[in-house]
């Protein structure tokens, strides 16, 4: 967890890394992250009565973003801390490397619901070639930023711009 953030988001947010990644992107800036059996294992209830409390308390933090490791590939848990977010009035940014068009086919339990709790996702795996240090809340230039709730609402991806 990070407690305040620039970079990973518009306005200054509290970041979730998610542990374990299937992707492994060479030049990631999160590789010890990969790993599955890494980090702390924590029930999402505790951790939310333990974190949201001091996020509301904190009045600089405008949202929340899970990143990784891969969120999506615990995606009913993040699905739980992004709802709960939101009911605080948070904004929800989640990166992944799949993109929206795989996650919005996916069946796996709890994608679509981190989707719906989801307002900004940068989806893509970061590609090194691409790697542009210009670019806002992303890496490299495959990734896009997607405005989830417009594109869900218009079943077609609407990008979201800075």
């Amino acid at each position: 967890m990070n407690a305040e953030s620039v970079v990973d988001g518009p306005g200054v947010r509290f970041v979730f890394f998610a542990q374990g990644c299937p992707h492994r992107c060479r030049g990631c800036h999160n590789p010890h992250t990969w790993p599955f059996s890494g980090g702390r294992l924590v029930r999402v209830q505790n951790l939310l009565r333990e974190l949201m409390p001091s996020l509301l308390a904190n009045p600089v933090i405008s949202g929340i973003t899970l990143s990784g490791g891969e969120p999506f590939s615990q995606a009913l848990g993040f699905s739980e801390i992004a709802g709960a977010a939101s009911e605080l009035g948070l904004s929800v940014v989640t990166y992944t490397g799949h993109t929206w068009e795989e996650l919005v086919c996916s069946s796996v339990r709890g994608v679509k619901q981190l989707l719906a709790a989801t307002d900004i996702l940068v989806d893509g795996r970061f590609v090194e070639s691409l790697r542009d240090l210009s670019l806002p809340y992303r890496g490299s230039r495959n990734q896009r930023l997607i405005d989830v709730k417009q594109s869900l609402a218009c079943g077609t991806i609407v990008e979201f711009s800075v």
